[in-house]
């Protein structure tokens, strides 16, 4: 197969026309709002106010990343993404997880697949400190296609109103601290598949990756509830996810407007699994930058140099580097820099 210049749109996923969807969306959300409500569309985590103390919620899947496990026959661990994914989502808020429910939908049910995806997801839970108290499992023949399925969750944590981390209080000059990703986590994998499964099977020995094609697509996205809650008393200002859009667009939803980060390209070495993605693919730069998280899994801003972040961190033998900076933005210019 001959790659040219590959982008995500070309593998059929257009990050535009979900933007814009997220923004047609908002307002019809938002006519449904009660003074509650704290957070808008388009936040990690939706938080809802019961006085002193905030609910905060998210819903998510694993996008394409269920082609893998369904075309392999391993499906014990993509509920763990699932979950982890959704723990993150509401973890930048710094939000304890409570508990989560699932979502199962195939055209014909087979038993054994359903435990094994829902085992994952009890499994993540309980690594998390989260109960598993709910679900739904569909069949859904002429929808789906054989046994194909389709997974999505639901998640629920709490904080303290005045504990919750909001980037209201990041200033000009405050650190920003990165934490790295296990692989792929679960975004990308449409334009993922398409270049990597031109040069290989998913059983087949990749060099570069020290690993087959398979293990290297289904590595656990990482839950970093575990660094945040380090932190949360520790004057954490911001958090970002990066997962769609990578952290091009992850990081400015914590920012505010005449904010920008200064990122620093050289600070991490990208995991080979990206770069062979962007070198068979041909891949734009820019649209490597916003379809792959390249090895961040998340960003923490801290204040002024990050020492005392830095500190827990090594204390508690957390991976991290120190990936940027805020500074001044002028209009003209993007929310994220790199250098």
């Amino acid at each position: 197969m001959n790659m040219t210049s590959t982008t995500y749109a070309h593998a059929g996923v257009n990050i535009d026309a979900a933007d814009q969807t997220v923004n047609l969306i908002r307002t019809l959300a938002h006519n449904t709002f009660n003074s509650q409500v704290l957070t808008g569309i388009g936040s990690f985590g939706a938080g809802y106010s019961l006085g002193n103390q905030v609910l905060v919620s998210s819903a998510d899947g694993v996008g394409t990343k269920l082609k893998v496990a369904i075309e392999t026959g391993r499906h014990a661990t993509i509920g763990q993404d699932l979950v982890n994914h959704c723990v993150n989502d509401i973890g930048v808020q710094g939000a304890q997880p409570l508990f989560f429910l699932d979502y199962f939908a195939t055209g014909r049910l087979v038993p054994s697949v359903a435990a094994e995806v829902i085992g994952g997801i009890a499994t993540a839970c309980l690594q998390n400190r989260c109960a598993l108290i709910g679900g739904e499992t569909a069949e859904m023949p002429g929808i789906y296609q054989g046994t194909d399925y389709d997974l999505a969750g639901f998640i629920v944590g709490s904080v303290d109103r005045d504990r919750m981390v909001t980037g209201e209080r990041i200033q000009l000059g405050d650190t920003l601290i990165a934490l790295p990703s296990t692989g792929l986590h679960t975004n990308g994998y449409s334009l993922a598949r398409q270049v990597l499964r031109s040069q290989w099977e998913w059983n087949s020995w990749v060099p570069d990756l020290g690993c087959t094609l398979a293990d290297e697509m289904l590595k656990v996205h990482q839950s970093y509830w575990s660094a945040i809650e380090l932190l949360l008393d520790q004057n954490l200002l911001g958090a970002a996810h990066i997962t769609g859009g990578g952290i091009t667009e992850n990081v400015p939803r914590m920012l505010k407007a005449y904010q920008k980060a200064l990122i620093n390209t050289q600070s991490w070495q990208v995991p080979a699994v990206f770069e062979l993605i962007k070198t068979i693919g041909q891949v734009p730069e820019a649209d490597w930058r916003r379809t792959f998280n390249l090895g961040v899994g998340m960003i923490l801003c801290v204040p002024d140099s990050g020492q005392v972040a830095i500190r827990h961190l090594n204390q508690a033998g957390i991976p991290h580097w120190v990936i940027g900076s805020v500074q001044s933005r002028s209009a003209d210019e993007p929310q994220v820099q790199y250098v």
